[in-house]
């Protein structure tokens, strides 16, 4: 029998690439449905066609003009993002319980990961206290969170904006702010290529969550 301590400190990468987000919220419901106590946490890297998503309160009137872009409710907290090509997506699937971590610290840690990341660009950024997400050193946003716990596990996780459009975000209020300004890594000097920033987030990443790389 696996003993769920053993567990507690790895987790299994998967790097999907370019998918589908309906599909893929889809495939993340069934992954947390079905896991036991036993299951092995995962992390999933990938990147979203264009399409606008809207948390469990967030309101409709926050999307200003969706034009052709799609727009999802889903089951995660916050108001309403945009994820699209250019823009690095991590899904953090994982027990908390067993991690015993808690929600809030569970944010905090995603923050910092994104943080290191920003300072190995020289790009310096912070968290902020009540909203949520890493901003750059003028307020602008460039790595959003929003969490969905159920059955003591979670998952959906973070965004980081690399080489994206950023004109979209002008088609809503991002994160429910009216003119908050949407940054990208591209434009501090940093990787232009979502892969590159994927390989540069994972070990901070992992050191916040006191993983290390499952393998079979």
């Amino acid at each position: 029998m696996v003993r769920r301590a053993s567990l507690r400190n790895k987790a299994y990468l998967r790097s999907l690439g370019l998918v589908p987000y309906v599909q893929t919220l889809q495939e993340m419901q069934d992954f947390n449905q079905r896991r036991t106590e036993v299951t092995p946490d995962e992390v999933w890297m990938l990147e979203h066609p264009s399409v606008f998503t809207l948390g469990i309160n967030a309101k409709e009137t926050h999307v200003l003009n969706a034009g052709n872009i799609p727009i999802v409710r889903v089951d995660r907290g916050g108001q309403v993002t945009w994820h699209g090509p250019g823009q690095l997506v991590v899904y953090i699937l994982i027990d908390i319980q067993r991690k015993k971590l808690g929600v809030r610290e569970l944010v905090c840690r995603l923050e910092r990961s994104i943080i290191k990341t920003l300072a190995h660009y020289d790009i310096a950024a912070a968290g902020k206290t009540g909203a949520p997400g890493v901003y750059t050193k003028d307020g602008a946003k460039i790595g959003s969170i929003g969490l969905r716990v159920k059955n003591r596990c979670c998952y959906h996780g973070l965004s980081l904006n690399v080489n994206n459009d950023l004109k979209v975000f002008e088609r809503i209020n991002p994160c429910g702010y009216d003119g908050l300004q949407v940054t990208r890594i591209a434009d501090h000097g940093g990787p232009d290529n979502v892969t590159t920033v994927g390989e540069d987030l994972l070990p901070n990443l992992m050191q916040e969550l006191d993983f290390s790389l499952a393998t079979d």
